[in-house]
C-alpha cells in the first residue's frame, strides 16, 4: 500500500472516530502497523483533524492519543535492537501544547473539554508517558485560561453565546460518550506501564536509587514509578503518626505481662 492510500484510509477512520473502544482500537492498530513507513504522515493527519473537528471529535482524538501512547509503550523495542525507538509518544510530547490548544479552544467554548483534558494529562503525568514537568506547565496554562474565561464571562453578558451552542441531540450524544470515556479512564487509572527489558525469571524490584536519565539508555520500571507516586503523595511524619504507632503497640502487646504472670502463677500452683 502506497503512502497516499495509507493516509486516505487513515483519514477516513479518523472521521468515523467515536468514544467506543472498538473504534479507538481499530485506529490504534492501524497507526501502529504503518508507523515505520508513514508515522509522520499519520501524525499530521491526527493533528489536522484535531484542528478542524468539532469539540466532541477533538476530545475523542485526545482519548485516542491516550490509547495510542500506551500501545506504543507496550510495543516499544528493547534497547540495543535495530528497530527504530521513536514512536507517537515522542510526537505527543513534542506537540503537547498545540494539541491542548486545539482540544480546549480559548474562551468559553473550550470549557466542555477542560476537565476531561486535565484528567488525561494527569494520567500521562502519573504514568510518566510525558515528562511530569511539561504536563505541569500545560495544566497551569489551562488553569490560567479557565480563570480568564470565567472573568470575561462575569464581566459581560454573552449575547453571542448562542453561536457555539449545542443542540439537544449533541448534548445527549456528548453525555453518553463522556460516560464511556470516563469509565475507560477509571479502569485504566491504576495500570502502570510494564517493564519490557527485564528477563521473565527476574521479578521487578522497586529501586530506592534515583531514576536514571533517558540519555543513559535506561527506562523507569513499573514499580519505580509506583513507588515514586506513593512517595510524593505521602505526608511527613507528625504527631498523628506517633499516636497511631502507640495505639498499634498497645493493641499488639496489651496483656502480655498479664499472660506471662498468669503462666508463672499457674506453674507455681503445679509445683
Amino acid at each position: 500500500m502506497d503512502p497516499f492510500e495509507v493516509r486516505m484510509q487513515f483519514l477516513a477512520l479518523l472521521r468515523r472516530l467515536d468514544a467506543s473502544q472498538q473504534s479507538i482500537k481499530k485506529i490504534v492498530g492501524y497507526a501502529v502497523k504503518f508507523f515505520p513507513s508513514c508515522g509522520e504522515d499519520l501524525w499530521d493527519c491526527i493533528f489536522e483533524e484535531c484542528q478542524k473537528g468539532s469539540l466532541n471529535n477533538r476530545i475523542n482524538i485526545l482519548y485516542l492519543l491516550d490509547s495510542l501512547c500506551e500501545a506504543c509503550l507496550v510495543s516499544r523495542p528493547p534497547p540495543g535492537s535495530n528497530q527504530p525507538s521513536s514512536s507517537y509518544v515522542d510526537y505527543v510530547s513534542r506537540d503537547l501544547r498545540k494539541i491542548v490548544d486545539n482540544v480546549v479552544p480559548e474562551g468559553r467554548q473550550g470549557l466542555p473539554n477542560l476537565m476531561s483534558t486535565k484528567q488525561i494529562l494527569d494520567s500521562w503525568r502519573t504514568k510518566r508517558i510525558v515528562e511530569p514537568q511539561k504536563v505541569d506547565e500545560v495544566i497551569a496554562y489551562l488553569d490560567e485560561r479557565r480563570a480568564a474565561a470565567s472573568a470575561s464571562a462575569a464581566r459581560a453578558s454573552s449575547p453571542d453565546s448562542s453561536v457555539g451552542a449545542l443542540t439537544r441531540d449533541d448534548i445527549k450524544r456528548r453525555m453518553e460518550e463522556d460516560r464511556e470515556r470516563h469509565k475507560r479512564l477509571r479502569e485504566r487509572r491504576w495500570v502502570q506501564p510494564v517493564a519490557q527489558t527485564l528477563p521473565a525469571a527476574m521479578p521487578p524490584l522497586a529501586s530506592f536509587m534515583p531514576l536514571a536519565d533517558e540519555d543513559e539508555g535506561a527506562r523507569e520500571h513499573a514499580l519505580d514509578i509506583e513507588f515514586d507516586n506513593e512517595w510524593e503523595t505521602t505526608s511527613d511524619w507528625n504527631e498523628d503518626d506517633d499516636e497511631a504507632v502507640a495505639e498499634e503497640n498497645a493493641l499488639c502487646f496489651a496483656g502480655g505481662d498479664e499472660r506471662q504472670g498468669g503462666r508463672d502463677e499457674h506453674a507455681m500452683d503445679l509445683s
